[in-house]
């Protein structure tokens, strides 16, 4: 567990205290005799995790701490945190659903991809695209948490939200394209494989048979022949007349 781990850990923790600042609508917080509201609570804790993002990847990179748990937790943080602030702003109607699903959804099927291609053995890493988008989010989300006070940064945000959604379905299909380029065809050669090798050893258990019955053969005829030459007699079935 080194510091880049810890700071996505702690982007996770910051999951439910976000969406419990977004719910409760009429919760305050006193701080150095300042009343701070839950919508600038809400942005304080996510632009807290964001930074977070940034942060833990950067400085993996630069004291070589990559670690296989940094790289499964950073995206499942990242997706809880992002999936977690848009369901929130839906809960409070600053959102509309579909959105939501839309990038939620992209979301999970760019996990999927994810998976399979490193069971292949290949890595999928996040492009230009997808970087674009996130930090679109990051904007996006924050306008709109401004707009539960501030009903002049609602449109603004939802215009904003529109970007995330084109941002999304193009890096998606960014993913998919790289997806069937890389482990589309190593599917196939491995197929293609598999098929050989049970053509072989179908063609390996043909000639095994062959030269069984080969073998089986000549034996059967001499092992009769010694047997009619040491005197025995050997019955055979009455002809019908």
């Amino acid at each position: 567990m080194n510091f880049p781990n810890s700071l996505t850990l702690l982007r996770i923790f910051f999951v439910p205290l976000l969406v419990a600042a977004l719910v409760q609508e009429n919760f305050t917080v006193r701080l150095a005799g300042r009343v701070i509201t839950n919508e600038w609570l809400a942005l304080a804790i996510f632009l807290c995790a964001a930074v977070t993002d940034l942060l833990d990847g950067y400085l993996a990179r630069r004291w070589k701490q990559v670690t296989t748990i940094g790289t499964l937790l950073d995206p499942i943080a990242d997706k809880l945190l992002v999936s977690a602030a848009l369901i929130s702003l839906v809960q409070v109607r600053l959102l509309p659903a579909w959105m939501a699903i839309l990038v939620i959804g992209r979301e999970f099927a760019v996990s999927g991809l994810r998976s399979i291609a490193a069971a292949e053995g290949y890595t999928i890493k996040a492009n230009d695209l997808g970087k674009t988008k996130m930090l679109s989010q990051v904007i996006a989300i924050s306008c709109l948490l401004l707009s539960l006070r501030h009903e002049a940064l609602r449109t603004p945000g939802i215009i904003l939200m529109w970007g995330v959604v084109f941002f999304a379905i193009l890096s998606a299909a960014s993913y998919f394209r790289k997806f069937w380029g890389k482990v589309d065809a190593s599917i196939k050669q491995r197929r293609r494989r598999e098929l050989l090798t049970l053509e072989r050893k179908r063609q390996r258990a043909l000639l095994r048979d062959q030269r069984g019955s080969k073998a089986t053969g000549p034996l059967g005829r001499s092992g009769e022949a010694g047997f009619e030459a040491s005197g025995a007699t050997i019955l055979k079935p009455p002809e019908v007349s």
